[in-house]
């Protein structure tokens, strides 16, 4: 298991919101959900391994009821799961750190984070 976590400079909350990756220098995108989000960056997981420190292009679709937020990204890590119920199929938990994130959108995602680690805290 990874254990970076323990390593992170933004807390991470599970959400899930729409977000499309375009991999550098090609056509290709792939459209998901994230699984959790920071500040930081995002954890997806996809059926692809997108290769370490592979650049990419961020549109991510908060809920928040504005415009996507858009960005570059570095895959920091990838963690190779088998697919359930797929023989020989396989999924990639995939991190990303956000590049080039703008201020005001770096804050929107912390927003978005403190909203969610408040609502979890207040089930607890």
């Amino acid at each position: 298991m990874w254990n970076g976590i323990n390593r992170r400079k933004f807390p991470r909350a599970n959400y899930k919101c729409l977000i499309t990756i375009k991999r550098r220098l090609t056509a290709k995108t792939i459209a998901t959900q994230t699984e959790n989000i920071g500040a930081g960056g995002i954890c997806v997981i996809i059926k692809e391994d997108l290769g370490l420190f592979q650049g990419v292009d961020l549109e991510l679709h908060l809920e928040d009821n504005r415009p996507p937020v858009k960005c570059g990204g570095t895959v920091v890590w990838v963690v190779k799961k088998s697919e359930p119920g797929k023989k020989g199929a396989n999924l990639y938990d995939t991190g990303i750190e956000f590049i080039d994130l703008r201020p005001e959108d770096r804050e929107r995602v912390s927003e978005v984070v403190e909203e969610i680690l408040k609502s979890q805290r207040r089930k607890k």
